[in-house]
């Protein structure tokens, strides 16, 4: 909206102006206005709720999370085995309609297994009275009977889940205190009477203070030390000064960084990040400390996480975008030649363990590390571990450039770097473009053979176009057709149905402020100003730099959330000084490219703003994406200068007035659910699936290639005498895809060869069971480091070999004991063997490893699993696991 003035007034406006520096916008001018909220120079609003700026130091807000006030008496829950989702088939709950009567309720005797719902129905509006005591009552009679008989449970995935492994029932499900996080459920259910059924009480929909935010701020700390920022909008400058104000919480005792309210130490990816977006600009000495927190044996540390941490995840060669950044910031060579010896020991490590045929880099997601958050619920985490991700990827591309720039700065040898980053791009750009979305794919992942998601994510796609991963002119297309819900850019599109708000369904600030800094560099207005409005509207209403909110509806109540969490603070920062300001540092230099949205046109300020030896004091006019001139202490010079300027500075920019929103495009879309994962089945030679709701078609891939379109549910298909790998994929009319169902092998039994690892060595003396032959053999860094085998091949060819092993040093989703041993056959090291965690002392728990493509001469081959220096897992101590036995198929 736009106000019109007398000429005299804007005359007059212009001489305070200049006075000033400072200029006041029109309250009642909105800076951006949706259907969903408006964001105005001194306040944000959305239906009833408002939050205000009533000076540069205070604010008031009274957002409640509607999510809060409106508890659905019909609740959906699961239990599950030893913190696994296996008791039903995915996407199947039970179900309850609590009726309290004098405050408590009992649920029936469900037994486990066995589907229970519901079927009274509840009036809109009716919601659930607070502090309910509610009973779960459990059946487990079955399960303790298959226990004593067999030995083990045969759970819903057909996976067995044995007696000496169980370590109790818990409950999981969509209404706090319940949630859907397997891996880490604490509730529990037990049976004191010892008569099989287990039971716990909860308390449902209790106080929460979780549930609220605070209605106020005001400024706590002394934030003299660090850059201020005047932008005559009472609402801007408040949320700056809020954000300096969360810097200081976040600064630790110790020299670091901790990572948000809720959770204190410093974790790799998160810090670095961080680093990148601003936080090196306002705490260079606390950011270096806190990377160096995050090395270990002189190379980085993949903090814990799925299937014990590295090579699952491999993201964390972030670390070296924060280093380089840093030394850009501060010129310190000493710092350079730490970072670049640990940067080089880690990606010497990872080009021997990560590397996939196609040239890119395996490993789950970079920062998108919560399995069922965004991979199909079959798939493993060494499945996960075997994706190949956009955003790591081209974060392993920028390591490899950066490794480049490094070894030029100290007089190294940086060839090899360079060919490196050359290589792994040109892979991403042939693999994961996709030309007719216009956008990147998220990742590809399957079975032995690999599909791509065609799912956008949004920091993968940011990210490529801010290294210039992608090409100059896809950079801009890339940010005109991400999709954008109206309260931002979720991590990415469509949602997954069935899972809580996190990364699903979820919209983070840094990953928002990655996007805006590409929308920024490519010059598209529209863009920039939606995202800068999300990152605004969120601050404000919940008074905080919230860790993410829901991309449905905009709000906090996530599956996890905490207050001024480190990335989002400093994606806060970096909306001012990289994209306003548009600064960004150099090895030699520092240059400015201000992007600024016509409706924030006006005069601001940044002072005391520090760079080396040199402390400026900058101010920037008008509005646009070009430079009308640019002035260093009074005199006309180039948007930038070497790093040797010292002293205190002025630096006046004042900008074109382009308006770089009008010629933008800009993919504006209601947020959208993938459909249902299709399961699909193999017997008699039909390929069977039951019916998606939704889908106007299945698509069947045979070996990775889609080789047939229908709208039936099943296919005839013949087993031959090489292997072959089937999956269904459904896709609705718009053209948005399910995930692929989990791979089914097609092959006659004469193709396969079972060899049992207890073969050659004495199996272990471990109490397990569930395996094949006598026993399994334990590999460890003290037992059976290197072990070999001999395969007779019928017939010389390619074959796939796995192992199946089991690893119970560690839980799912945390701790750092993911087993790793490298591949040889007949003498050639082929790649890493991945046997992730399965659970803690779960040593029943038997999966398959990865598989690989090797070619066996006809006869006698020697087939190896050895343990070399590259092997060393992030727990250096513990690298074990059981092999049961070795699987060759014949390709």
């Amino acid at each position: 909206m736009i106000s019109f003035k007398p000429k005299a007034l804007v005359y007059l406006s212009a001489i305070l102006l200049a006075a000033c520096g400072s200029q006041t916008k029109n309250s009642s001018d909105a800076l951006f206005s949706s259907e969903a909220f408006s964001i105005y120079p001194n306040k944000v609003t959305q239906g009833d709720f408002t939050a205000s700026a009533k000076s540069g130091t205070e604010m008031v807000s009274n957002y409640i999370s509607p999510t809060a006030e409106a508890y659905d008496r019909k609740v959906e829950f699961k239990f599950s085995l030893n913190r696994k989702d296996n008791e039903l088939p995915y996407g199947k709950n039970h179900s309850v309609i609590i009726i309290p009567e004098g405050g408590s309720y009992q649920t029936p005797i469900i037994k486990f297994g066995k589907h229970h719902a519901d079927q009274n129905k509840v009036s809109e509006g009716d919601y659930l009275e607070k502090n309910t005591k509610v009973t779960f009552r459990l059946d487990m009679r079955d399960v303790l009977k298959a226990f004593e008989e067999k030995g083990y449970y045969e759970d819903s995935q057909g996976d067995k889940v044995a007696k000496s492994d169980f370590q109790g029932v818990f409950i999981a499900g969509g209404s706090a205190p319940l949630n859907w996080d397997f891996e880490n459920l604490s509730n529990e259910l037990k049976d004191p009477d010892g008569d099989g059924i287990y039971e716990i009480t909860l308390v449902m929909n209790a106080e929460n203070p979780d549930a609220h935010t605070d209605s106020s701020w005001k400024l706590e700390n002394d934030i003299s030390g660090y850059p201020q920022y005047k932008s005559g909008m009472p609402l801007q400058d408040a949320l700056y000064n809020l954000t300096l104000d969360e810097v200081i919480k976040l600064s630790e005792a110790d020299g670091t960084f901790r990572t948000g309210k809720k959770w204190d130490g410093v974790w790799t990816r998160d810090v670095s990040y961080a680093i990148v977006l601003g936080m090196g600009a306002v705490e260079p000495q606390r950011s270096i400390t806190s990377l160096r927190k995050k090395v270990k044996r002189n190379r980085i540390v993949q903090d814990t996480g799925s299937g014990g941490a590295w090579p699952v995840s491999t993201d964390r060669t972030t670390w070296s975008l924060a280093a380089w950044e840093l030394y850009c910031i501060t010129g310190d060579k000493q710092w350079l030649k730490e970072a670049f010896e640990i940067i080089r020991n880690t990606v010497e490590d990872d080009f021997k363990n990560v590397m996939a045929k196609d040239g890119l880099v395996k490993g789950e997601t970079s920062f998108l590390d919560w399995r069922k958050q965004e991979y199909p619920r079959w798939m493993d985490n060494v499945g996960i571990s075997q994706t190949e991700a956009l955003g790591t990827n081209v974060v392993h591309y920028a390591t490899w450039n950066i490794l480049a720039k490094m070894a030029k700065e100290l007089g190294e040898p940086a060839d090899q770097y360079r060919k490196a980053a050359v290589d792994l791009k040109q892979a991403i750009n042939k693999e994961l473009w996709q030309e007719d979305k216009g956008f990147y794919a998220m990742y590809k992942y399957g079975g032995n053979y690999m599909i791509t998601l065609p799912r956008a994510e949004a920091l993968g796609e940011a990210l490529a176009v801010l290294y210039d991963v992608a090409p100059r002119d896809k950079q801009a297309e890339i940010v005109s057709n991400v999709p954008n819900v109206p309260y931002g850019t979720p991590c990415f599109y469509p949602q997954i149905d069935g899972i809580r708000p996190y990364h699903n369904n979820g919209i983070w600030p840094f990953v928002q402020s990655f996007y805006n800094m590409a929308a920024a560099k490519v010059e598209n207005g529209k863009a920039l100003e939606h995202g800068l409005a999300s990152v605004y509207r969120a601050s404000a209403l919940f008074l905080t730099n919230k860790e993410n909110m829901v991309a449905e509806d905009g709000d906090f109540a996530t599956e996890l959330n905490s207050d001024y969490q480190l990335w989002s603070v400093a994606g806060h920062l970096g909306m001012v000084y990289k994209v306003l300001f548009g600064i960004h540092y150099h090895p030699d230099r520092i240059t400015f490219t201000p992007a600024v949205p016509k409706a924030y046109d006006g005069a601001k300020t940044l002072t005391n703003f520090k760079y080396r030896n040199a402390v400026l004091n900058i101010s920037l006019k008008g509005f646009g994406s070009k430079i009308k001139s640019f002035r260093l202490d009074g005199k006309e010079a180039k948007p930038e200068f070497l790093a040797n300027l010292s002293g205190e500075h002025t630096i006046d920019i004042e900008l074109v007035n382009n308006d770089f929103s009008a010629d933008s495009k800009f993919t504006l879309v209601k947020n959208k659910f993938a459909l249902t994962t299709p399961e699909v089945t193999y017997e008699n030679g039909i390929l069977k699936w039951k019916a998606i709701e939704g889908a106007a078609s299945y698509h069947v891939f045979k070996n990775g290639e889609e080789v047939e379109q229908t709208e039936k549910t099943s296919l005839e298909v013949k087993a031959s005498g090489t292997y072959a790998e089937y999956t269904v994929a459904a896709k609705d009319q718009a053209g948005y895809w399910s995930f692929i169902a989990e791979p089914v092998k097609v092959f006659l039994p004469s193709v396969q060869q079972l060899i049992e690892a207890e073969s050659v060595v004495v199996p272990t003396k471990r109490k397990v069971t569930g395996f094949t032959g006598k026993g399994a053999v334990e590999t460890s860094k003290e037992a059976n480091k290197n072990l070999s085998w001999t395969i007779n091949a019928p017939k010389a060819g390619e074959y796939f070999i796995d192992f199946r092993y089991a690893n119970g040093s560690g839980a799912w989703n945390t701790d750092n004991m993911c087993a790793l041993r490298t591949l040889g056959v007949n003498g050639e090291a082929v790649g890493t063997v991945v046997m992730a965690q399965r659970g803690t002392d779960e040593w029943s728990s038997w999966a398959y490893s990865n598989a690989w493509a090797i070619t066996l001469k006809k006869g006698k081959n020697t087939v190896s699993l050895n343990f070399e220096d590259y092997n060393e897992n992030m727990n250096v101590e513990i690298n074990t696991a059981l092999v049961d036995h070795l699987r060759v198929i014949k390709k």
